[in-house]
């Protein structure tokens, strides 16, 4: 049953695979969804900070008080996520704007090797930018007891919760450039093997 489901399922991507129009409007949404997840990630980060005022002593009955400020700048993994995720948003961005002007930009086969090139790039440009987010993320919300470094996100909730936000985001941008940079690479594979056809019937 569940062999019958796969065969049933495969052939249903391949059949909509096997029509152009279906593979256009498949990478183009692909790369709208990425491009909204990566901007969503980049603008939640950029802007996340939170203040907040503790009583650190007392003198007599007065209290002295400390008014802290998180934000997203005073941690380098953060500064290359917000960094990495821009990049990654105009890369999606310029690519839906050329896919939309048509084969203009082919420049005799020239635009998908280089299409994929900057995929694969950016795939490992969002990795790197949210694995080095979520490990400082991890520091953040449990701290480390062997390093005594004292966890922050009991302090900065709010804080740290619009930085999970912005995690999510960009891990979901992720999974897009995934499926995105096979696309282009099928695409680039498949119109490989056609130029070798036409090069051997001629």
């Amino acid at each position: 049953m569940a062999l019958q489901s796969g065969e049933k399922l495969a052939m249903l991507v391949g059949n909509i695979w096997s029509k152009p129009r279906s593979r256009y409007w498949t990478l183009l949404g692909l790369r709208l969804l990425a491009f909204l997840a990566a901007a969503a990630a980049t603008l939640v980060m950029a802007l996340n900070k939170q203040t907040k005022t503790f009583v650190v002593g007392t003198i007599g009955t007065t209290p002295l008080k400390l008014t802290l400020t998180a934000k997203f700048h005073h941690t380098p993994a953060f500064v290359f996520f917000v960094i990495a995720n821009g990049l990654v948003s105009m890369h999606n961005l310029v690519m839906i704007m050329v896919d939309l002007v048509g084969s203009k930009f082919d420049y005799k086969g020239f635009r998908f090797p280089m299409v994929a090139i900057l995929d694969m790039l950016n795939v490992a440009l969002v990795s790197g930018g949210a694995n080095a987010a979520a490990f400082m993320a991890e520091l953040g919300k449990n701290g480390n007891l062997h390093a005594r470094w004292d966890k922050i996100c009991d302090k900065f909730g709010a804080y740290c919760d619009r930085g999970g936000g912005a995690l999510i985001a960009s891990f979901l941008a992720l999974a897009f450039m995934l499926l995105i940079s096979f696309i282009s690479i099928l695409k680039l594979v498949n119109s490989s093997s056609h130029c070798s056809v036409s090069h051997n019937n001629n």
